[in-house]
């Protein structure tokens, strides 16, 4: 173990004040009155970063100051730290629960759909019965855990309470978090400046309600019960003991491999690392997880894996695949831009001061270095496959837990062991005295700005594309609308699939977003909107209908991912309206719904 024992004991005679309740409760007051004067009506590209009162800026201020101050002060119980991180995952993640009307990401609802489909059908289904969604069906895990807790809560869909499952996905990270950091040091100021940096560097928007998001908590508390529990010195505590530990990790193994396809294959490098490391070389935790992970991918998701294997492997190695941009990939405008940039530059503060923090304290290099060897794990799989592009967030997702702490040892102290000190007591004959506080250096204040410059960052690489990821009640009452008319059979058309519900009665209803066709097809839908979008919906037979679908949370998604502008949507729009192949069905403030009429397709 390790310890940043340079500081006076935490305990003292007298009892500390209650000061650091003072900026806390004053930042939550800031908060409060933020959230209910945010105004979202109308969001630029700037997301919520400029829709927010500058009161909650205030507040974030303080709550990070006062944070720093507390966990830093030897006098303050560690209780404190705690109620400051719950502070911080308020203002983090309830906020957008609490402006927002409606949930966000177009993925949340699309798995709210998924749901209502395993509820609707009473099972699992195959490619003929549901097409491409049956890869929900092969990984059952997530989903079929929420259709439980909608019975048991009597809810009739998920969006009821997804809106606050970023909160909830954050919560069931905490005691992993800590059981992994105990592990290392018993000092609270490391500790919880760790999982402070966690928090605020994960910012990858994995933690909305998703298959991932479960999937990921399980991932990080098995690594926390492998480094406890499966090291050299608790293996010798007794097989009956053992034996339990790996029936828990067993239990916890096989829900994530039925959830989600990436984070399995993320645990397997993770806990290959640990094995090189002499105090991790049992190999039961490795062995059996690639065992399970295999026995599943070998029969219930081998239709999925047998169609996806070719282009899997052809994508081996190409790590160009991570980092292209092209059409329908690049951010376009000045908002879009910056929060990614902003995105960019926290994960790579974090990454630079986990680096420093590495060469800075040579005892956590040598103590923690199972941690360290967690951190790196991830970066092969970089190469590994571009996950539709996404591998590169995940990767930074999941060297987080120990990047962040290396991060923390590099805004604090030197390390100490607890070793040394104990060496020192026993060879003086007494009690060593202890160092005194070196007081407010410049390393604090230098520490401060680091940390209050992270957790700012959070702001616009969270939530800074919210113009994308909300769709305001009128959105979701036209798509409703849409849905609860469409008869079995039916076809949808829109430009893209960023709007709420864009997957309901996907068992029964066809989907087509002409943007994900070649740029070829687009470009003819732009020459002739009204003819050539006509031409794609004519081969739908009665009773079943063709719709066009335009919506706000569609042009947002086209506009600021570099597809099609504004002004090129707008013309899509007029031509459809101004076509007599088309019929207005419904219009509000957030988009369009037209029907195309019985034989239009065919006229020219």
């Amino acid at each position: 173990m390790t310890d940043l024992s340079d500081l006076p004991p935490a305990r003292s005679g007298r009892r500390a004040p209650a000061w650091p309740g003072v900026p806390l409760l004053l930042a939550l007051a800031l908060w409060a009155y933020a959230v209910r004067h945010t105004d979202v009506s109308r969001l630029d590209d700037y997301g919520l970063v400029t829709a927010l009162h500058p009161t909650f800026w205030a507040g974030l201020t303080v709550l990070t100051t006062g944070f720093w101050f507390t966990v830093r002060d030897p006098r303050r119980p560690g209780a404190w730290a705690a109620v400051y991180v719950l502070g911080l995952l308020v203002m983090e993640r309830v906020t957008q629960a609490v402006v927002y009307p409606t949930p966000l990401y177009a993925w949340a609802w699309k798995h709210e759909a998924v749901i209502d489909h395993l509820l609707t059908a009473g099972g699992l289904q195959t490619a003929d019965q549901v097409g491409d969604m049956a890869v929900y069906d092969q990984w059952p895990g997530f989903f079929a855990a929420q259709a439980a807790l909608m019975r048991l809560l009597g809810v009739d869909s998920a969006a009821m309470f997804m809106a606050w499952w970023p909160l909830v996905s954050s919560l069931m990270l905490l005691i992993p978090l800590l059981l992994i950091y105990r592990t290392f040091t018993e000092d609270r100021r490391l500790i919880w400046t760790a999982v402070w940096l966690f928090y605020v560097a994960n910012w990858v928007g994995q933690d909305y309600f998703s298959p991932q998001s479960v999937a990921y908590a399980l991932h990080v508390g098995v690594l926390a019960l492998v480094l406890r529990r499966f090291g050299r010195s608790a293996g010798q505590r007794g097989r009956p003991r053992q034996a339990v530990w790996t029936v828990v990790l067993t239990v916890m193994i096989t829900a994530i491999v039925i959830s989600h396809q990436l984070t399995p294959g993320m645990l397997v490098v993770c806990l290959l690392a640990l094995c090189l490391s002499r105090r991790y070389r049992d190999w039961v935790p490795v062995v059996t997880t690639v065992v399970i992970f295999l026995a599943w991918c070998l029969t219930a998701a081998l239709p999925f894996l047998s169609a996806a294997m070719p282009d899997m492997i052809r994508s081996v190695g190409d790590v160009g695949a991570n980092v292209e941009t092209g059409y329908g990939a690049t951010p376009t405008g000045t908002g879009a831009i910056a929060t990614s940039w902003a995105a960019r530059l926290l994960s790579g503060s974090v990454l630079l001061l986990a680096a420093l923090g590495v060469l800075r304290q040579r005892v956590l290099r040598h103590r923690a270095r199972p941690l360290l060897l967690i951190a790196a794990a991830p970066l092969p799989m970089f190469a590994a496959s571009s996950y539709g592009s996404e591998m590169i967030f995940r990767v930074l997702l999941f060297m987080l837990p120990g990047a962040a702490f290396f991060a923390a040892a590099a805004l604090l102290p030197k390390v100490r062991t607890l070793a040394a000190d104990a060496a020192a007591k026993e060879a003086a004959g007494r009690q060593a005295a202890p160092v005194k506080s070196r007081g407010r250096g410049i390393g604090t204040w230098v520490g401060l700005a680091a940390l209050l410059g992270g957790t700012l960052a959070f702001v616009p690489a969270y939530s800074g594309k919210d113009r994308i990821n909300y769709f305001p009640p009128q959105e979701v009452a036209l798509v409703r609308q849409l849905f609860d008319q469409a008869p079995d059979g039916s076809l949808v058309v829109a430009a893209n699939r960023n709007y709420p519900l864009a997957y309901a009665s996907y068992w029964s209803v066809d989907h087509y977003w002409f943007l994900d066709d070649a740029r070829s097809h687009v470009d003819r839908i732009v020459k002739d909107p009204a003819g050539t979008l006509a031409s794609d919906m004519a081969g739908v037979e009665r009773p079943a209908r063709a719709y066009f679908l335009l919506t706000q949370g569609q042009l947002a998604n086209s506009e600021m991912n570099g597809q099609l502008d504004e002004a090129q949507l707008d013309r899509i729009q007029k031509s459809v309206a101004a076509s007599p192949r088309f019929q207005l069905v419904a219009e509000n403030g957030a988009g369009w719904l037209y029907v195309l009429k019985q034989g239009g397709g065919a006229e020219r």
